[in-house]
């Protein structure tokens, strides 16, 4: 039995042999973290978030009953805030970013040190063992090729300083043998620290509160996926991580690579006094148009629970709730 298993099942606590793991995130106070510890939480593993709180949330209060659950407030950046807690990692998940061409754009140095130069310590600070599974982005496709499906093969043309710097982080993480990541999807849905600015999210939210919206280049195409379902995503490698290490995985709905313009018709279905209108001038400051096949993921045996109508009916229900543009990164 290698050094790895030795770990894992002395913390074993489950009979039917569930592997119980430590794992540090950093930013996993964040939209997809605070959804993401709760989950891991759950399945019995220990878990250590850093985050800097940086937007005043309080996503993470009901995970403090949890004895397996540490919380440092801190920077990222700051090797000696990282390099204790990574020493008792065995897995490392790296949130912690400024995700969003806008957000990006206000600050472009917090953009490169925290999406780029803090993935590179983590990678000089981890050890042989020591796992690490990072969230990207497809954004780096940038421009596809019209009708042409964009594979973990395609050639990655990021267009924004957003998904430069994640394409420059994946390809660091990429160099260490116990690593995978992940190119995410638009991400949508419900989570404790919500965000309003993701596209899905924005438009379910104008067709509940305002019945309308004006869509600047509704041609360009994304894929997208649900928040809950990218936490899945995450459990999924962990439980295969020996055949999956070492490759990129887009990570969408197959069914769901849509225009904007098909995106408002979905939502119209579920809303239907909602109107949207295409505007003859004006541009969308996050130019990437493409499709995405899942394909590679797929493969491994992961499936999507979430469908994009499922996620807007849950989005209906949340913005019942929230009545407040707080919830957004910008």
């Amino acid at each position: 039995m290698g050094e790895w298993a030795n770990l894992v099942a002395k913390r074993s606590n489950d009979p039917v042999g569930m592997r119980s793991m430590r794992i540090l995130i950093t930013g996993g106070a964040g939209y997809l973290g605070s959804v993401l510890t709760p989950t891991l939480l759950g399945l019995g593993h220990e878990v250590t978030v850093l985050d800097n709180f940086y937007f005043g949330q309080n996503s993470l209060t009901d995970c403090c009953h949890y004895p397996t659950f540490q919380v440092r407030r801190g920077d990222c950046r700051d090797e000696s805030t990282v390099k204790p807690l990574m020493a008792k990692a065995d897995v490392i998940v790296p949130l912690a970013a400024l995700v969003g061409v806008p957000l990006c754009n206000q600050d472009k140095i917090a953009t490169q040190t925290t999406n780029f130069e803090a993935i590179a310590m983590l990678c000089r600070l981890a050890s042989r063992e020591q796992r690490i599974m990072m969230p990207v982005t497809n954004s780096g496709y940038g421009i596809g090729e019209k009708d042409k499906f964009c594979t973990e093969d395609t050639p990655l043309r990021p267009i924004s300083l957003y998904g430069v710097t994640k394409v420059k982080a994946e390809e660091v993480v990429l160099q260490r043998e116990s690593s995978v990541s992940f190119r995410l999807a638009t991400v949508f849905g419900m989570s404790p620290r919500m965000r309003l600015d993701l596209l899905v999210n924005d438009f379910v939210y104008r067709a509940v509160n305002d019945r309308a919206v004006v869509i600047f280049e509704g041609h360009f195409k994304r894929n997208y996926i649900h928040v809950r379902d990218v936490a899945r995503v995450f459990v999924h490698a962990l439980e295969n991580f020996e055949t999956m290490k070492g490759r990129a995985y887009n990570a969408g709905l197959d069914d769901a690579n849509l225009s904007k313009v098909e995106l408002c018709a979905v939502i119209k279905k579920h809303l239907p006094n909602f109107v949207y209108l295409e505007a003859p001038i004006g541009e969308d400051p996050d130019k990437r148009d493409y499709i995405v096949s899942n394909a590679r993921l797929a493969a491994t045996g992961f499936r999507p629970e979430w469908s994009l109508d499922r996620g807007i009916v849950e989005l209906i229900k949340g913005y019942t709730i929230l009545k407040n543009t707080i919830y957004s990164n910008v």
